[in-house]
């Protein structure tokens, strides 16, 4: 390991790091919000199917190789198999396309988080009586600078702990912030369960329907179910290869890729019971897209009188929370990337260079995302227009289904490749220092066969649900 990059000085700091990576709008944002569209128990049953099979020996995969080599993605792969170097150059663009709309989005929650602290106290600057759909449609395409001066301020945010290097930025705060979004998240559950007809929304996410096995819609589902894993746990995005460089050799990898996921999954489930039951109490649409958050939530917190104010507070401030964790990681691993070549050059890595460096493209991607307004604007965007005026897309689309959609898949795809069949058994000494490797059977014949598989009909499904070709699923 390069100690001139740093590294974790706990194995519960690797973890909180790791999951607080995890663990952001993926789960708080798009995991309610893709669960109504994908039809709630469906999405759920075929998520958890693809947590197992592809997450975990991903998962395994990526900290293993991080660690066995000491390096960021782009050097991880090239000291395991130089024929995959491209796949660690696939990866490490992949927080490029991310923290494009995450600083959007992280920008909306701040809005949000301080609207509900303003009317808490009665402020002009609140949402007050104001309709929640019209007040997101004024924020997001009202024309103002506002939303880009919110995701620029997350830039900011999120750049400052990454500078502060892995054990005295990123692990002192990852410590502190995840255990206070679950405590927070757990608060918010219990008050949307106990809303009137909030069982509705618990049916939703639970009761078990087959139906739509019954046809090929379970398709679109599956690809649904399958960026969001993506995105959610953060496969194939630099971070996870990241931090495992950061690890000690003592620990217990197979512990550990079992933990990140799981503790992922949980707080998304999580999520659904906090969003779910109080959009159903509400009468409101569970399938109503991104505005799910913020324009359906926000309408349950009114609707609790006095205690709405402080119960949005709360939830944005975990939201936030979650998502500057998120960021953190996205930001660290195409940052380390950067430092291992300045280290290979022999150059002294520069952790304040690269940052800076790094910050233009959220700088950019994010002012083009937010003054595109999810759409409502329409501001420059030529690229769409060969979709067509109506298919509907926005920067968001574009940005998503590149990241999302195509690399992270592509990402997955080719370390299966790899471990499964150009240097199968490579890791298989890093993960036996620190613990038995119980899973092996099962992870070599995910990596052979399994994933591959998986993935090439993923990536099919996700360009059929993009480009619209509905003759096909």
């Amino acid at each position: 390991m390069e100690q001139s990059k740093g590294g974790f000085n706990s194995n519960f700091g690797f973890l909180m790091a790791s999951i607080g990576s995890a663990v952001g709008l993926g789960n708080l944002w798009g995991f309610p919000y893709k669960m109504g569209a994908g039809g709630g128990f469906i999405f759920l049953l075929l998520y958890l199917i693809l947590a197992v099979v592809v997450g975990y020996p991903t998962m395994l995969g990526e900290i293993s190789l991080g660690r066995k080599t000491g390096k960021a993605c782009i050097e991880a792969y090239r000291a395991a198999d130089s024929r995959f170097t491209f796949n660690g150059i696939i990866e490490t663009a992949v927080p490029f396309f991310l923290i494009c709309f995450y600083c959007t989005f992280g920008g909306y929650v701040m809005k949000y988080m301080v609207a509900n602290f303003g009317d808490i106290f009665g402020a002009g600057w609140g949402i007050g009586e104001t309709d929640s759909g019209s007040y997101f449609n004024e924020f997001v395409g009202g024309g103002t600078a506002s939303p880009i001066v919110y995701g620029l301020v997350f830039l900011v945010l999120t750049v400052i702990i990454v500078l502060g290097g892995v054990s005295g930025g990123i692990e002192k705060f990852t410590k502190i912030a995840m255990p206070a979004l679950f405590i927070m998240l757990v608060v918010v559950v219990i008050r949307a369960c106990t809303l009137p007809g909030a069982g509705a929304g618990l049916e939703f996410i639970f009761k078990p329907d087959f139906t739509p096995f019954k046809g090929l819609g379970w398709l679109k589902v599956l690809g649904q179910a399958g960026s969001q894993m993506f995105f959610s746990i953060s496969l194939a995005s630099g971070c996870l290869v990241t931090y495992g460089s950061y690890l000690d050799k003592k620990q217990n990898l197979e512990a550990n890729a079992v933990i990140i996921p799981a503790a992922d999954t949980i707080v998304a489930i999580l999520a659904a019971m906090a969003v779910m039951p109080a959009v159903f109490a509400a009468g409101l649409e569970p399938g109503s897209g991104p505005g799910l958050l913020f324009v359906s939530l926000q309408s349950v917190f009114q609707g609790m009188g006095t205690s709405g104010p402080i119960f949005g507070f709360i939830f944005f401030v975990l939201v936030f929370f979650a998502a500057l964790t998120s960021s953190i990681g996205m930001m660290e691993g195409a940052v380390s990337a950067m430092l291992d070549a300045q280290i290979r050059k022999g150059k002294s890595p520069s952790r304040v260079k690269m940052s800076l460096i790094f910050a233009i493209v959220p700088l950019l991607g994010s002012t083009l995302v937010s003054a595109d307004g999810l759409g409502m604007t329409g501001f420059w965007n030529p690229l769409l227009a060969t979709l067509g005026p109506d298919s509907g897309k926005c920067w968001l689309d574009v940005f998503d289904l590149v990241a999302e959609g195509l690399l992270m898949p592509l990402g997955a795809l080719f370390m299966a490749i790899m471990l499964g069949w150009t240097r199968r058994g490579y890791l298989d000494d890093e993960i036996l220092s620190g613990s038995t490797y119980k899973t092996k059977a099962f992870c070599d014949f995910c990596w052979k066969y399994l994933i591959p598989i998986l993935l090439i009909g993923l990536l099919l499904v996700q360009l059929n649900s993009f480009l619209g070709f509905t003759t096909l699923f």
